[in-house]
């Protein structure tokens, strides 16, 4: 199984430092040295294979991009191969929408799992009977606890748990009971299937833990076949166990919960795979809970699940990071045994060094002031030519229409600058880009004293270059033609939250008290080149001088869209530079 990494010449690495340069040899993260030494002592035969098992009860966010570049990442580069399986074990919180959505997302990420795509529902026949055996081998038992009573009896950390007075029922009697269970005879959380361990075990998840609840609710692929659902403990390795896996890499929230997976495993006879444990990714002025960013699109705090805002793939698209960015930001944080909160300038970072080498430039002016050339023939209009990309020759030039009227960023001029501002101002001259050099000769106000309108003169003899007689300008300003630009509506986004770490709150609040109010601008009187009319969504480029803009899907030929991605200046560059000169 390989990846299909598409406009990208770095596919994911092996890299565990973040300063790591380019092109040096990186030595193997430590899950990756663990398939290396099974490798070289065949302890699977020669095989390598991995899975990303995601819950379908909801988006996939930037943390679980880190699970897929590692389980994917490594099948590609040791020969194996990598499942695609979605643990539909809770049909309450499941749907097709987000099974759509997680497919997609993997496959934009650049990986394919071939005919490798399965559902825990195509094996709960089997874990139906292996859990009969468990009840034949007097290890597991049906229990009449409520869900209350059943953490009661489980004890805490410091106290051990007590029996269940069903505990000691006969292998006839559980038998009975769980082919009734099965049968839909009890009503929901009236009896469970519990595993027989140890209740006073100083793991918790090893007290007789819950194998099966009663659930009378549909499924999305079973329909109502089963009213009875295996729980996770039960089902994951189970399912890593039929189909083989040979490395079952999970976060380090699970490694608590390894003895349970070998206890099922081994009580059953079945084949063992190798449970592996990796810190998560938390980063700074982000939630990677579900159930939190659940709560911003049923509250309504955000547009859906893939408002550009959110960290989710989809967000994460639609806002124009590109899979490549993604797969090298994961390749740089690594892979650790620790957990720790990786800055967002380093994403942010990893975006901006993509796009750098692969986004066309063009000209927009956001925040518009009309300029009006007074020497250039009314009615005339003519086409220069605009380097697309200086990072790439091979990207060519395009024609960028020029006329009479203009528009410019309204923060490029000042009436009364202060000693350090070059750009335009009363009888200065300034560079347009690939056009010529312009002096501002009159400023035009409303009533209110506001400036509305710039006149300028232009040199005919520095179209696109310098002055023949050498002279210079400190400043060069981007700028759109009036006749010829498109109205565009741009939305500008910041962080969603104002802290670095949005669950730090006072008691009684939640985390969205730390929502930031203006995270998202929303101008409707840009400009841009009028080939962004048929650009279409998700098409990137960089807006000379003001940032990293993507195509939304609301965006038209009648009026286009676009989203700020990120700006140019580079935080995490700055503090690397900083970093080493200490």
């Amino acid at each position: 199984m390989t990846g299909t990494m598409e406009n990208d010449k770095n596919t994911a690495g092996n890299g565990s430092d973040a300063n790591d340069g380019a092109g040096e040899e990186r030595k193997l993260d430590f899950v990756r040295q663990i398939v290396a030494d099974d490798l070289q002592t065949d302890k699977w035969g020669g095989r390598v294979v991995t899975r990303f098992p995601p819950e379908p009860n909801g988006y996939l966010h930037i943390g679980h991009a880190k699970s897929i570049c590692l389980n994917f990442g490594i099948a590609a580069e040791f020969g194996g191969r990598c499942h695609l399986r979605f643990d539909d074990t809770n049909p309450a919180k499941e749907e097709q929408e987000y099974v759509d959505s997680i497919t997609e997302d993997v496959r934009w990420l650049g990986w394919d799992w071939g005919e490798h795509l399965y559902f825990g529902s195509d094996y709960f026949d089997k874990m139906y009977e292996y859990a009969v055996q468990l009840i034949e081998q007097g290890k597991a038992y049906v229990c009449d606890l409520t869900a209350e009573q059943t953490r009661e009896y489980r004890g805490t950390l410091t106290e051990p748990g007590k029996d269940s007075p069903y505990r000691d029922r006969s292998v006839e009697e559980n038998l009975d009971l769980f082919e009734r269970m099965r049968k839909g005879e009890f009503p929901d959380g009236s009896r469970t299937l519990r595993a027989k361990i140890d209740t006073a075990h100083a793991n918790l998840n090893m007290r007789d833990p819950v194998m099966y609840r009663i659930v009378h609710a549909e499924h999305h692929r079973t329909g109502d076949k089963w009213c009875i659902y295996p729980m996770y403990d039960w089902a994951h390795g189970l399912e890593d166990s039929v189909e083989e896996i040979t490395h079952s890499i999970c976060t380090l929230e699970f490694e608590n919960h390894r003895p349970l997976y070998d206890w099922f495993l081994d009580e059953l006879g079945a084949y063992h795979p190798q449970q592996i444990e990796f810190a998560r990714l938390n980063l700074t002025y982000t939630v990677m809970s579900k159930r939190k960013l659940l709560k911003l699109v049923q509250d309504g705090l955000v547009s859906g699940w893939d408002d550009p805002r959110m960290p989710t793939i989809s967000g994460l698209r639609r806002r124009g990071f590109s899979p490549a960015a993604i797969r090298n930001f994961c390749q740089r944080i690594g892979v650790n045994k620790f957990n720790s909160t990786v800055d967002i300038a380093l994403l942010e970072h990893c975006l901006r060094e993509d796009l750098n080498k692969t986004s066309p430039r063009v000209m927009a002016v956001l925040n518009p002031i009309k300029v009006i050339i007074d020497n250039y023939p009314e009615g005339q209009s003519e086409e220069l030519d605009a380097i697309n990309n200086p990072e790439d020759p091979s990207a060519g030039t395009r024609k960028v229409p020029f006329s009479r009227e203009l528009y410019i960023e309204r923060d490029d001029f000042m009436e009364d600058p202060p000693r350090k501002f070059f750009r335009l101002a009363p009888g200065r001259e300034v560079r347009l880009r690939y056009a010529y050099f312009v002096t501002c000769t009159d400023v035009v106000k409303d009533d209110n004293g506001e400036i509305v309108e710039l006149h300028c003169t232009y040199d005919p003899a520095t179209r696109g270059g310098d002055a023949p007689d050498g002279r210079r300008v400190k400043a060069t300003l981007h700028w759109v033609s009036a006749q010829h630009a498109a109205q565009a509506e741009v939305r500008l986004y910041d962080n969603l939250f104002t802290k670095e770490n949005p669950d730090d709150v006072e008691e009684g609040q939640d985390f969205t008290v730390n929502l930031n109010p203006n995270s998202l601008e929303v101008r409707t009187n840009c400009f841009v080149e009028p080939s962004l009319c048929e650009a279409k969504p998700l098409d990137r480029f960089q807006f000379e001088r003001l940032g990293y803009f993507c195509v939304d899907r609301d965006s038209s030929a009648e009026k286009p869209v676009m989203n700020r991605t990120v700006g140019l200046r580079d935080t995490w560059a700055k503090i690397q530079k900083g970093q080493k000169k200490r």
